[in-house]
C-alpha cells in the first residue's frame, strides 16, 4: 500500500480537541489515575489502495473528541435598579469536560462534502471497540484471516481491503467511553456513561459534534452498529431525531438485538426457547449430529423446517406447561431431539426447553469439543465440562484483531498512546433502564422510521450465529407494528455465517454488494 504521511500536532485551542489530561480506566480503576502524562493531539495521514482496478485516495484521521456537560445560559447582572434592563445578556456557559471519545475518520479524497456520504459505525458489547467492524468489513484495511480455520495464534497481519465501503461512503469508527483509547477525564465516573441512555446520549453528541466540526450537516448520513451496537443504533436513530434534530438517511443493524426478550432464556419466557431451535438446526445439520433424514436435506430446508416446528407444535406445547399430556410431551421432545441432536433424556429432564447455551455444551460433548457461540462452525476443545466452555469462534479472532489495530494506530495512522486499547472491555454494572421488563428499543426505532418516512433501515444476520439467533431478529421485525408503507424501508437478509458475518469472506463480499444497493436506496429517497 502507497502512503503519503503526513502527521498533524494539534494545539490546544482548535475545535476538534481540547487538551486536558486522558483518564485511565479499568473496572477497578479509579478515574483520571496515572493519565496526566498522556499526550492529547490528533494524527491525520494521506493513504491510497486500489480496488478494482481504481486507485482510492483517502485520508486517515486519528484522534479524539470531548464530551462536555451541558449548562443552563449564565444568569445576566442586572442594571442595578429594579425592572432597569440587564447590563451583561446571557451567554452560553461552557461545560465541564467529562470525556474525550476516540475515532478513526476515513474521507475520500477530491469529493465534495455535502454530496458524499458519511457513515459512523460502532461495535456492540456493551464494551466493544469499534474495531471489528473497522478491521473486518467496513475500513480500507482488513485483517487477513484464514476461512473458517482457528487463527488463535500469529502470525496476524493486515492487508488492503478490497471490499472496503470507502469507495461508496466516508467512515468514522466510534469508541464509546471505556472502549478503545477512550476515557472519562479525571473527577468523572466512567459509571456516568455506562447505561442505555447514557450511551445513546454520549454517542449521539459525539456525532452531533463531529457534523458540526467537519462540516457534515448537507452531507447524506448512514450509523451502522453490530451486536449490541445494533441496540445502540435503533435507540440512537430517535435520539439524534428528536433531541439533536440531526437526521439521519439510513440505519444498518448487523447481528443485533432489538427486543431483549427474544434471546432471553428465562424460565416463564416461553418465546426464546422457540427462536433459538432454528439455529440450533442448522448447527446440528453442520456437524452431522441431527437425525439422518435431516442430512438428505440442504441446510436451507431444514430450517424451514425448524420454523415451522418451533412457531406452531412446539410453541404450542410448551404453552400448556405441566398441562401437556405425556403422550404429546414424548413426541414433541422426540421431533426437537432429531433437529438439534439434542440428547432425548436432556430435553425430557428439561422440560422441552433447551437454551443455546446448554445446546453448546451439550452437542459436541461425546467428542470434548464445543461449537462456537459467535459462529457455530467453529468448534474448540472443552478443557473442563463443568466449567465455562468458552466461545472458540471468538478466540480464534480476538488475538488478530487485538494485534493488528494495536500495530495499525502506530505504525501506519502514526497515533501513538501508552494507554491499553481496549478491544472488548468489563463496563459493568451496566445499567439496562428495563424497568423490570426487557429491554425494547425496536418501539424506538419504528417510531423513528413513522416520524421519518424516508429513513432506510438494513438489518443483517448470520444463521449459525449462536449468541442472537437470527430467527429472533426476524420474530421482533414481524412484532414491530410497521405501517405497510414503512415497512417497505426495511430490508432484512440472512448470511450463511456467524455473529461476525465478515470473518466469513465470502458472506463479506454479498454483505459489501447488498451495502451499495442499500445506499443507493437510502441516498436516492432524499
Amino acid at each position: 500500500m502507497k502512503s503519503l504521511l503526513i502527521v498533524l500536532a494539534v494545539a490546544a485551542g482548535l475545535s476538534v480537541l481540547h487538551a486536558e489530561p486522558e483518564a485511565s480506566h479499568s473496572p477497578s480503576a479509579s478515574p483520571g489515575k496515572g493519565a496526566e502524562s498522556e499526550p492529547t493531539r490528533i494524527s491525520v495521514t494521506e493513504h491510497s489502495i486500489t480496488v478494482n482496478g481504481q486507485v482510492l485516495k483517502y485520508k486517515a484521521t486519528a484522534g479524539y473528541i470531548t464530551l462536555s456537560d451541558e449548562k443552563e445560559d449564565a444568569k445576566p447582572e442586572d442594571g442595578g435598579k429594579e425592572g432597569a434592563p440587564p447590563l451583561v445578556p446571557p451567554v452560553p456557559a461552557v461545560g465541564k469536560p467529562k470525556a474525550k471519545i476516540f475515532f478513526i475518520a476515513y474521507t475520500k479524497e477530491g469529493t465534495d462534502p455535502a454530496a458524499r456520504p458519511v457513515t459512523f459505525a460502532f461495535n456492540g458489547g456493551p464494551g466493544a471497540a469499534s474495531v471489528w467492524l473497522h478491521l473486518g468489513q467496513l475500513g480500507p484495511r482488513r485483517v487477513k484471516l484464514d476461512e473458517l480455520a482457528p487463527n488463535a495464534g500469529p502470525p496476524f497481519s493486515l492487508v488492503d481491503n478490497e471490499l472496503t465501503w470507502l469507495t461508496d461512503t466516508d467512515l468514522v469508527f466510534i469508541d464509546p467511553v471505556s472502549t478503545g483509547y477512550s476515557r472519562t477525564i479525571a473527577g468523572t465516573s466512567p459509571n456516568e456513561f455506562h447505561g442505555v441512555q447514557e450511551d445513546i446520549k454520549s454517542v449521539g453528541d459525539f456525532i452531533r459534534l463531529y457534523t458540526t466540526q467537519n462540516n457534515r450537516w448537507l452531507s447524506p448520513k448512514l450509523i451502522v452498529g453490530e451486536s449490541y451496537g445494533g441496540t445502540r443504533a435503533a435507540g440512537l436513530v430517535r435520539y439524534l431525531q428528536d433531541d439533536l434534530n440531526l437526521y439521519v438517511d439510513g440505519v444498518i443493524i448487523v447481528s443485533g438485538v432489538m427486543n431483549w426478550e427474544s434471546t432471553a432464556f428465562a424460565p416463564a419466557n416461553d418465546i426464546a426457547f422457540c427462536l433459538g431451535i432454528p439455529s440450533m438446526a442448522s448447527t446440528a445439520w453442520y456437524y452431522k449430529k441431527d437425525a439422518p433424514e435431516y442430512q438428505q436435506k440442504e441446510v436451507r430446508d431444514v430450517r424451514k423446517e425448524a420454523e415451522q416446528f418451533a412457531m406452531n407444535d412446539y410453541m404450542l406445547a410448551i404453552s400448556k406447561g405441566g398441562a401437556l399430556p405425556e403422550a404429546d410431551k414424548q413426541q414433541i421432545a422426540g421431533h426437537l431431539a432429531k433437529l438439534t441432536g439434542v440428547p432425548l433424556d436432556y430435553i425430557l429432564q428439561h422440560d422441552l426447553r433447551v437454551s443455546t447455551p446448554a445446546f453448546r455444551q451439550e452437542l459436541l460433548k461425546g467428542d470434548g469439543r464445543a461449537p462456537g457461540r459467535f459462529d457455530s462452525r467453529y468448534s474448540g476443545i472443552v478443557y473442563d465440562p463443568d466449567d465455562d466452555i468458552g466461545d472458540p469462534s471468538f478466540v480464534a479472532v480476538r488475538g488478530a484483531f487485538a494485534a493488528t489495530i494495536n500495530s495499525y494506530l502506530r505504525s501506519e495512522l502514526k497515533f501513538d498512546s501508552d494507554l491499553q486499547y481496549n478491544v472488548l472491555t468489563d463496563v459493568g454494572p451496566w445499567k439496562f433502564d428495563n424497568e423490570n421488563g426487557y429491554l425494547d428499543v425496536a418501539v424506538d426505532m419504528g417510531r423513528a422510521m413513522s416520524e421519518n418516512p424516508r429513513l432506510k433501515v438494513w438489518i443483517l444476520t448470520g444463521c449459525y450465529d449462536l449468541a442472537v439467533a437470527y430467527y429472533s431478529t426476524q420474530y421482533t421485525i414481524d412484532h414491530m407494528r410497521l405501517r405497510p408503507e414503512i415497512r417497505q424501508n426495511l430490508t432484512f437478509s440472512e448470511y450463511e455465517s456467524g455473529h461476525m458475518i465478515y470473518t466469513d469472506q465470502s458472506a463479506a463480499k454479498i454483505m459489501r454488494d447488498d451495502f451499495g444497493r442499500f445506499l443507493r436506496s437510502a441516498v436516492e429517497s432524499r
